[in-house]
């Protein structure tokens, strides 16, 4: 039996027993192009007739080896080039892999301990957020960096809605918590993106959660006056009288940010004026002495009118 181990012998030899079988066939005798006569090839002549069996077994029965396909390598390209590529929105960049080669670099980390995830949601490009996650897991989309924030973290806190609702759909925790123990509620909160909060809710959002100090979402969005977000919370069912680990409440913290039209929206919704935190002040202690007296007066008329 032939044993070819040379990858163009072999092509040579297949190439020269096609060609004779197509002549055998035909009945033609004369020699193929670049070999020998078949008369000195020691075929047998079958000039129109059946094919000699010998002929069959000797001529085609060839055991070529030949080297396997080379298994096709990923497109050589740096772990900095593909955090770049996150940071800056080329979503060109990821379009060119497979979802196999997207999840081997979905485990690749910056020295933040950000994944390509995580860079691109917080970097507000939602294209590429969506590319990286149709090709990531749970662990991948509540990974978290060094202080503990993960990709829905980042997406609340620039408040884009777009990339909140990506992860959201491909099973992001919604009550994840960072090293600070707040969730994406807080943080949403804390920027009064409305938008975000009732995305958040709308999915499982704990509303009344506390962070490592005690503030609940209600405390954050205080502190912010966007009145429209916390009569939001309010009406989802923020507790407006939660204490902090310093014993205030939302009322308190919106008095001592001068957030006049929240406090009294509190007021209104029953929040409690008397209570003292733990240094033994109550709302209107924590007031300072400009506007203590303007919200006296705001939450007199409210209360009379």
């Amino acid at each position: 039996m032939a044993n070819f181990r040379n990858r163009s012998t072999c092509v040579r030899v297949h190439y020269f027993l096609c060609k004779t079988l197509i002549h055998v066939i035909c009945g033609e005798t004369q020699s193929v192009r670049g070999a020998p006569p078949l008369t000195e090839c020691k075929i047998p002549k079958t000039r129109r007739g059946p094919l000699n069996p010998e002929f069959v077994r000797t001529t085609l029965t060839v055991d070529m080896e030949v080297d396997p396909p080379k298994k096709q390598e990923d497109p050589q390209i740096k772990d900095k080039d593909l955090f770049k590529a996150a940071e800056t929105g080329d979503s060109s960049t990821f379009k060119s892999f497979s979802q196999d080669q997207l999840s081997k670099f979905l485990k690749l980390r910056n020295e933040d301990g950000r994944s390509l995830l995580h860079v691109a949601a917080s970097s507000a490009h939602p294209e590429v957020v969506k590319i990286l996650s149709a090709a990531a897991d749970e662990s991948v989309l509540n990974s978290s960096d060094e202080e503990g924030w993960a990709p829905i973290h980042s997406a609340a806190s620039i408040g884009n809605s777009e990339i909140m609702e990506i992860l959201l759909s491909k099973g992001a925790n919604v009550n994840l918590k960072n090293d600070g123990g707040r969730t994406a509620l807080h943080y949403a909160a804390s920027k009064g993106r409305l938008k975000i909060a009732e995305l958040l809710i709308s999915h499982g959002a704990k509303i009344n959660s506390k962070d490592k100090v005690g503030c609940t979402p209600l405390h954050r969005a205080a502190s912010t006056g966007n009145s429209a977000l916390c009569e939001f919370l309010i009406e989802e069912g923020a507790d407006v009288d939660a204490e902090d680990r310093a014993g205030q409440t939302p009322l308190m913290n919106a008095v001592i940010c001068q957030n006049k039209e929240v406090a009294l929206l509190l007021i209104r919704h029953g929040a409690d004026v008397d209570v003292e935190d733990k240094e033994g002040y109550t709302v209107f202690g924590r007031a300072s002495d400009d506007f203590r007296p303007k919200l006296v007066d705001a939450a007199r008329a409210m209360l009379e009118g």
